[in-house]
């Protein structure tokens, strides 16, 4: 059987290339090792449920991309704004190679995709939520 450790890492390989790597000033990171104190172009993956001792297993995984927020300018008060523009290139990229994986006896999709502030740190991130339809062990 799958565990959430074995998840993550699959997720990891598919998205640790050259393509996704370019796309982004920082690191891709499994669970919550991206540094707290980050103001790069990080991406983080988590799987937040995973069935147990029966097949198929079912899971949910995340895929965040996270970008700092940038000045801008409104009604004459400057202020940090989520980098909309940085957030949607990075995301096709993701979305993209997310897309064309094949995994063998893995089935994954793309649920969901939202825009997600971190206020506390003055990042927005992008949350890209996954289903596996896991039919192997």
């Amino acid at each position: 059987m799958k565990t959430s450790f074995d998840i993550n890492t699959i997720v990891f390989r598919i998205l640790n290339v050259q393509t996704v790597k370019n796309a982004i000033s920082g690191d891709i990171y499994k669970g919550d090792d991206r540094p707290d104190d980050s103001m790069d172009e990080d991406i983080t993956i988590n799987t937040i449920s995973l069935t147990q001792d029966f097949l198929p297993q079912i899971a949910t995984s995340n895929v965040n991309v996270y970008v700092a927020d940038k000045p801008k300018t409104i009604k004459g008060k400057s202020m940090l704004k989520a980098d909309s523009v940085r957030l949607k290139a990075i995301t096709g990229v993701v979305l993209s190679v997310l897309r064309a994986a094949k995994v063998p006896g893995l089935l994954f999709k793309v649920e969901a995709q939202s825009e997600l502030s971190e206020t506390n740190v003055k990042q927005h991130f992008v949350n890209i939520r996954l289903s596996w339809n896991i039919q192997s062990e």
